[in-house]
């Protein structure tokens, strides 16, 4: 093996590290349901306080301090891409599970955290790991993570509602809107999307 071809070897394994780094981080916003059956209230000053706390160390870190943990968390978790800018990952994370607390009655609103936290999670990685052919004008998105995508959702979907009319539809329109090629934002459309088709299918 050439040196060229071996860096570029390790420079795959890590990508796909710090990939399973980020989503396994991304999936732990599937607890927020859980929490929200005790309070919702409480749930949403968790989650804002989050959110004001990985700001000001975002803020800390791309100016050379160090937060500790939250820091080195955050570091390990960065792409190339994102390392000596804000990322905004988690902050879209946090602000789509609020606005599914707030918007949507349960189950719709578990519906939507778990499709952004499963469904979304899912994708990537099996995207990553598994996809080799790239769906059109998705902005690289594969048909490998876009059927994870699917198949978590339906899942999910149908214990749920136990329908399998609404799994398909929720499924079908989730995937659908992981597909499109919004960046940080699909953390936004995929819960906003997926509980207010949920509602619809189930009638709440």
């Amino acid at each position: 093996m050439t040196k060229v071809a071996a860096a570029q070897s390790r420079a795959g394994i890590e990508e796909l590290r710090v990939e399973f780094v980020r989503k396994s981080i991304h999936m732990m916003v599937a607890v927020v349901p859980t929490l929200a059956r005790f309070s919702v209230s409480f749930t949403m000053m968790v989650l804002g306080a989050g959110l004001l706390l990985y700001t000001y160390s975002e803020l800390m870190r791309i100016r050379g301090f160090s937060l500790g943990f939250i820091t080195k968390v955050t570091e390990s978790a960065s792409r190339m891409r994102d390392r000596n800018r804000f990322v905004y990952g988690p902050v879209t994370l946090g602000l789509g599970a609020m606005m599914a607390l707030m918007l949507y009655p349960e189950p719709a609103a578990a519906m939507a955290i778990y499709a952004l936290a499963f469904g979304d999670g899912f994708s990537s990685l099996f995207g990553k790991y598994f996809g080799k052919v790239k769906i059109p004008f998705t902005g690289g998105k594969t048909y490998a993570g876009s059927f994870a995508c699917l198949v978590s959702v339906f899942v999910i979907a149908y214990g749920i509602s136990g329908s399998l009319r609404a799994a398909v539809i929720i499924a079908l329109v989730s995937t659908f809107l992981e597909m499109i090629p919004s960046k940080d934002l699909d953390n936004l459309i995929i819960p906003v999307g997926t509980g207010l088709v949920t509602v619809a299918v189930m009638g709440l």
